[in-house]
């Protein structure tokens, strides 16, 4: 659907997580939807849990919420696009059926984010030869994307081959702005580059899809001393929701409206449900949006 002003979401890894299925997994489907209704959030993004299209839509509709996305693991460079454009059919239609707005692509060729290796210092690269092939194919899945009316958003991510603000202008540069969208992530560049805003103000024009992710920085050194891999990171409290965190949201959200973004921003932290419950993280980034961010920028227009 054609969105008109700002939509605020917040993703299902606070209460469970894909690629560590133990973790939160008594944590239901309404369990999680309901939590979104009273923390003041609009909708989500699809999980790996999450039931058939029918079912959801009906657990949707029930507390007015809505789907932003879902994320898609590409192997374009392993398996080839005609390989992976099977499984991205599959994925787009689902989308669909749940009218989504887009497609969170990520490559995952040579990805060590599910591995024990350093994240902060073993990240994967590509060739040149790499390069050539991945652009190209990220072009034709935004293509397919747009037959289901849907944006293909690239996730720039720790321990990927796209990591960087170097990788992503160069992702940026050799794809179609047509069809190949971006997600802002703070969280994911600041813990790699130390820096948020120069990826932001530089690519605004792409960018189609947002993820607040607030960082502790005290326990980011730690695990950068430590070198410890993604999971064991996020498992240390690495990443939190806006306004626990040492990320000033302030100048992003200005920055989002002064360019006239239009769309989902969804409030995304790997945690363990154990230690940060979900209900409690989600109420606190809720406070910090409404407060820091939304009263603030209406003060000042006032």
């Amino acid at each position: 659907m054609a969105q008109q002003e700002i939509v605020w979401g917040i993703a299902p890894i606070g209460w469970r997580n894909d690629d560590i299925p133990e973790i939160g997994a008594g944590n239901t489907l309404q369990h999680l939807l309901s939590d979104i209704v009273v923390a003041g959030f609009q909708g989500t993004e699809v999980g790996g849990f999450f039931p058939e299209p029918n079912v959801l839509n009906k657990e949707l509709k029930l507390r007015n919420l809505k789907i932003a996305s879902q994320w898609f693991s590409s192997f374009i460079i392993r398996d080839g696009i005609q390989e992976v454009t099977k499984a991205f059919h599959n994925c787009c239609e689902y989308l669909k059926e749940v009218h989504a707005d887009a497609v969170v692509v990520s490559e995952q060729t040579y990805s060590i984010q599910g591995t024990e290796k350093n994240v902060f210092a073993d990240k994967p690269h590509f060739t040149d030869e790499e390069w050539n092939t991945f652009c190209q194919g990220l072009n034709e899945l935004g293509k397919i994307a747009e037959q289901y009316d849907l944006k293909l958003v690239y996730h720039h991510h720790m321990g990927t081959g796209v990591q960087t603000l170097e990788e992503v202008d160069r992702l940026m540069a050799n794809t179609d702005p047509n069809y190949v969208h971006l997600v802002y992530d703070t969280g994911h560049i600041y813990v790699s580059d130390g820096d948020f805003m120069t990826l932001l103000n530089k690519h605004i024009a792409r960018i189609k899809h947002v993820h607040f992710k607030d960082v502790r920085r005290n326990v980011m050194d730690e695990c950068k001393k430590q070198g410890r891999s993604f999971s064991q990171s996020f498992l240390s409290g690495m990443f939190t929701v806006p306004g626990d965190g040492c990320i000033d949201f302030s100048n992003v959200y200005k920055a989002l409206l002064d360019s006239n973004y239009k769309g989902w921003i969804v409030v995304e932290a790997e945690q363990d449900p154990s230690v940060a419950h979900p209900l409690e993280y989600a109420l606190i980034a809720r406070r910090y949006i409404n407060e820091e961010l939304i009263l603030k920028q209406v003060t000042v227009k006032s």
